[in-house]
């Protein structure tokens, strides 16, 4: 097996990492709180490194999952980065979702060091990250992307090889764009139902079954009638991706108005304080411009 090195122990992190040790995996693991990763350690078994530096020394593959294309840039990079004692010929692994064009830069510059490196970012949320059956869209060349496939097989039930490295990231923000834009026409449809005086319990029945139908209208409608916003997907994580996704159809000179639109709603909604809360809580921004709430 390989030696596998995990750099980033959150939500999805802990949850991906948890897997591999369940499949057989030695890991060695850094979070930026320590204390996060000697918990996990004590769970699962683990080796806890002390910067990521002492991961890449450690290990031939190296998989990373912290929140933008800094962080990605600081862990691999830095002065205490993986590559700083990588040896030449480990393969990283970025299962963060970040801007295309950092992949590719930073790809480029592991390159100079001998350094492999594969975008393959994730989708499913932290149930599916528990349960091992993340989608997960991997960019980057054939060879890198083999190597590393029985991770992925660990950690997810879909996995696809979408193309050259920093293709993983755009599939990715194409699809959350989508995802937020079906959360908020949802919650549109709730305030809409609501106002109407429609028993929302069956209007969310017949959409399940019919062409309203969608992943959105099953995770995400019970958790706005009730307004329980518990954290499977941070708000502003979505935003950030949304964001992402409209600076890359910009680049390519085409419009993507139901995204700029969700964009505004999310941008709303962080400044009502919701930042850290499921993006479900895109609901509160549409129930204050209805004046209504569900």
């Amino acid at each position: 097996m390989e030696r596998v090195g995990f750099v980033g122990l959150g939500i999805m992190g802990s949850r991906m990492a948890a897997n591999l040790r369940r499949a057989g995996y030695e890991l060695t693991v850094f979070n930026r709180t320590r204390e996060r990763a000697e918990a996990f350690a004590a769970e699962h078994g683990a080796t806890v490194a002390g910067t990521p530096a002492e991961v890449g020394a450690a290990c031939n593959v190296v998989i990373t999952v912290v929140v933008d294309g800094a962080q990605v840039e600081a862990v691999l990079l830095g002065a205490d980065g993986v590559a700083a004692q990588a040896g030449e010929g480990t393969l990283c692994v970025d299962m963060s979702t970040i801007a295309p064009a950092d992949t590719r830069r930073i790809g480029a510059a592991l390159h100079e060091r001998g350094i492999g490196f594969v975008d393959a970012p994730v989708t499913g949320s932290s149930p599916k990250a528990e349960s091992g059956t993340l989608t997960i869209m991997a960019g980057g060349d054939e060879s890198g992307f083999e190597r590393v496939r029985p991770l992925f097989e660990v950690m997810g039930e879909v996995v696809v090889h979408v193309g050259e490295l920093g293709q993983g990231q755009t599939v990715k923000l194409i699809n959350n764009a989508v995802a937020a834009t079906n959360a908020s026409t949802l919650a549109q449809a709730l305030v809409v139902g609501k106002a109407t005086g429609v028993d929302l319990e069956a209007l969310v029945t017949i959409m399940g079954a019919g062409s309203g139908g969608s992943a959105m209208l099953a995770l995400k409608a019970e958790p706005m009638r009730t307004h329980d916003y518990a954290t499977l997907f941070k708000l502003e994580h979505m935003l950030k991706d949304v964001r992402l996704c409209l600076e890359e159809g910009q680049a390519a000179g085409v419009p993507f108005p139901a995204a700029a639109d969700t964009r505004e709603v999310l941008t709303a909604a962080m400044g009502r304080g919701l930042g850290d809360a499921d993006f479900a809580a895109i609901v509160e921004v549409i129930e204050a411009l209805a004046g209504i709430r569900l």
